[in-house]
Order: C-alpha cells, then sequence, then structure tokens
C-alpha cells in the first residue's frame, strides 16, 4: 500500500497554526514512507470560497516547505459527487427529508424533556412529500452492526448507529455538506490515512458506514487532540495567528514545524534546521489525549534557538550585503531574528556615533583612544587593547570591558568582542575610542 494523505482546507480564510499543524502531520506521514502528500481544495461553498485565499493556502504551504504531490478541488468534482449519489440513492442508503430547521429544533427539545437522546427520528417510508418544497438528504445509517476501528492516536472506538442521527449529506439547494463529498475524494484519491482533529471522531463513525456504502474500506485514522492557547481553553486566538503574522514576526518556518511537529506528543521540543529528523521520529503513539498547548513564547524561544544555528549560506539572501559568513558568525548567537541582523550594520561600518562617557570611564577609555592606534588589526586587536589599558590604568573586568564595548559598539552587551572588534575596521574603532 502507499501511503497517501491529505490536507483538506475550506478557502473561507487564512489558514491558522491549528491548521498547519493539521498539514504539517499530514505530510510528515506521507515523507517517512515514502508516500504521497495530497491538497484538497474544500470550496463547494461556492459563496464564501475565494481565490485569494486558495492562493494564500498554496503560499503558506510553500513557505513552510511543505510540498504536495498533487492537488484536487472539489468544485471540479461536482458530476462525481452526483454519479456516486445517485448510487446510494439506488440502494436506498440516502433519503429524502422535508423538515424545517424550526420543526427539527422542536424535536429535539421535545425528546430532551423526555430523558432522551435527541437523535432525528426516520418517518415512514412511502409518505407522500410536501407539494413545492424540496427535500435535504440523509444518509441512512445501518443500525445493525457497531461501527468499530482502532483509531492511532485514540486507539479501539465504538459508536452505537442507534444513538446516531443520520447525517445530512444534500441541501434542499442541492450543495453538499462536507461529509459525503469528502468520502467519495478520499476513495478516488486513494487516501490512505486521514489524519485530523478529534472534534471529527464523531463524523468518521458516520463516515465508515459510506465508505463500505460505496464499496470501499475505509482507511485508516488518527485523531488528535486540539490545540488549546496558554490559558488551557481554546483560544480565538490561535484562530487569527496566521502565517503572514508570523512571517512578520521573523518566526522561521523550521522553528514552527519543530514546534507544532511535537506539540501533543511525548517528544521533545528541539530546535532543528531541518525537517527531516521531525518526519523521522513521528509516530501516531507518541500523541496524547490532553490538549496540546500552543504558547507563542515558546515558540519566540524556539526561534532564536533555532537562528543560533543557521548557517550564513541559509539566511544570506535575507541578509545585507555588509553582512558577510565571518560577521553572521560573530552575531548569530545575540538574534532573535535573521532580521536583527541588519541593526549591526551601523555597528560595523557606521555611521555611529557613540554614547557619551561616564565620568569614571574616563581614564579607561582615554588610555584605550592612546594605544588603540599601534595595535595590529589583523591579529588579536581585543585582547592587545585591553591588555594595553590594563597596565595603563589597573583596570580589569567589568569596569574594563563595559566602557570599551559601550565605545565601540554602542550597546552592553552583545557578542564576543574577541571575535567582532576584527570585524570592524581599525579606523573605525579609533575614531569611536577617540570620540
Amino acid at each position: 500500500m502507499t501511503v497517501t494523505t491529505r490536507f483538506a482546507p475550506s478557502p473561507t480564510g487564512s489558514l491558522h497554526v491549528g491548521n498547519i499543524r493539521t498539514a504539517l502531520h499530514n505530510w510528515m506521514w506521507a515523507r517517512k514512507y515514502g508516500g504521497r502528500f495530497l491538497l484538497r481544495i474544500d470550496d463547494t461553498d461556492l459563496e464564501r470560497s475565494k481565490e485569494a485565499y486558495v492562493a494564500g493556502i498554496r503560499s503558506d504551504l510553500e513557505w513552510l516547505g511543505l510540498d504536495i504531490d498533487g492537488e484536487a478541488r472539489q468544485s471540479a468534482r461536482f458530476a462525481l459527487y452526483e454519479a456516486e449519489f445517485d448510487k446510494l440513492k439506488a440502494a436506498g442508503r440516502v433519503y429524502a427529508c422535508y423538515e424545517t430547521p424550526e420543526e427539527l429544533d422542536i424535536r429535539r427539545k421535545v425528546l430532551l424533556s423526555r430523558g432522551l437522546p435527541p437523535v432525528y427520528e426516520r418517518k415512514p417510508q412511502g409518505a407522500a412529500p410536501p407539494e413545492g418544497v424540496a427535500p435535504h438528504w440523509r444518509f441512512r445509517l445501518d443500525h445493525r452492526t457497531a461501527i468499530e476501528w482502532t483509531d492511532l492516536v485514540r486507539g479501539p472506538q465504538h459508536f452505537e448507529p442507534t444513538t446516531m442521527s443520520d447525517p445530512v449529506v444534500r441541501r434542499a439547494d442541492g450543495s453538499w455538506l462536507y461529509l459525503l463529498p469528502s468520502v467519495i475524494d478520499d476513495i478516488a484519491m486513494g487516501i490512505s490515512h486521514v489524519v485530523r482533529g478529534e472534534d471529527h471522531v464523531s463524523n468518521t463513525a458516520a463516515q465508515i458506514q459510506m465508505f463500505g456504502a460505496l464499496g470501499a474500506s475505509p482507511p485508516e485514522f488518527a485523531h488528535e487532540a486540539l490545540l488549546v492557547g496558554t490559558e488551557g481553553k481554546l483560544s480565538k486566538r490561535l484562530g487569527s495567528l496566521g502565517m503572514e503574522t508570523l512571517r512578520d514576526r521573523g518566526i522561521e518556518p523550521v522553528a514552527l514545524l519543530a514546534l507544532l511537529a511535537r506539540l501533543g506528543t511525548s517528544d521533545p521540543v528541539e530546535p532543528v534546521t531541518d525537517a527531516a529528523p521531525l518526519v523521522a521520529a513521528i509516530d501516531f503513539a507518541h500523541f496524547g489525549r490532553a490538549p496540546a498547548r500552543f504558547d507563542e513564547a515558546e515558540l519566540a524561544l524556539l526561534n532564536q534557538k533555532v537562528v543560533h544555528q543557521l548557517e550564513h549560506e541559509a539566511v544570506a539572501d535575507r541578509l545585507p550585503v555588509a553582512i558577510d559568513a565571518a560577521r553572521w558568525r560573530a552575531i548569530r548567537p545575540n538574534l532573535m531574528t535573521v532580521a536583527e541582523a541588519a541593526d549591526w550594520v551601523a555597528v560595523f561600518d557606521g555611521p555611529f556615533a557613540p554614547p557619551p562617557a561616564a565620568p569614571e570611564d574616563r581614564a579607561v577609555l582615554d588610555a584605550a583612544a592612546a594605544a588603540a592606534p599601534g595595535i595590529e588589526w589583523s591579529a588579536d586587536p581585543w585582547h592587545a587593547l585591553t591588555g594595553a589599558v590594563k597596565h595603563a590604568t589597573g583596570a580589569k573586568g567589568r569596569t574594563l570591558f563595559l566602557p570599551l564595548r559601550r565605545a565601540l559598539t554602542g550597546r552592553d552587551h552583545g557578542p564576543d568582542m574577541s571575535e567582532l572588534l576584527p570585524l570592524i575596521a581599525k579606523d573605525q574603532a579609533v575614531a569611536r575610542l577617540a570620540a
């Protein structure tokens, strides 16, 4: 069997971190087993679906490095759905219903008031349909056999069809709901594994019977716990945290992948610069049932660790020309994002105005200004400079190092000065000390 997974977003909005987590796990599973990862655009809602969102979905997947092996659009497959629907109609597995939403709501309330589950009650067959009313259509569940499957995350699952309502699969206007077209597509596309959120578990129970009614074996299912925010409940913020926002913040795609790949599992979240180790380690047996917590602060910290590992060639196209490989290696440990590298160009090349010196630092800076012109810059200028100043003034430790760092870089903290100073032109350094 060729492992084939799919990511099936509706183009009615931008992708957010929850969507991306689903896409990532489907992609990882397919890549681990040398299979195929397909993109299916679920655009049956023609009114709300927008081409701009379709383009955004493709762009986000490309930015994240989640390459696809094929794409399908549900809006181009209506003829297939119609043909399969006719087969189910002929077999008596779908049937017409005429209740209004108001009637269904009243009936649900009546059943609940009697302490009964609000399960749809089938009408006797053969009754004359009301005149001038278009029906909606339900799939007829087979009540004779329990629905069972072994979920890759949740383990053995058991549903009694008698406790379930026959699901609506088609509206009165002829448009399709999610359940049936998804099954038809999964069969036609050869989907072997469906990886999605645990909010789809009851849908899966109904869809397993749909697979059987269409003469197909269902795929394997993995239903993951949903993402929650740091406050411990489903967060609206997670639904608005899109890829554009994360890109603007300087989040590296691989940092987001590294976090989302492991959230909800027993595996540690670790900084990586390539998705290969994430792919190799994915195992749905490692996923827990507890909600997976997404923490923006954790992502920012992980991103910082990833940036510290990135080689110059991986980021050169995003750096100012002035930041060459040596300069990148020097400043990399002090960056949270790649974009922050631009802030160091003036430190290296100017223009640069050193901050005013405190009176207690005058002696150190005067000694440095006197010693700097005679230092050989191609060797180890920092240790030569600090050695000369220490000899002239007796200063040491913070009293020696901090005034020099401030005068040379304008900052109290930063890279190791022994690595940084040789990358600043000698005339620039001498002028700063003299100032």
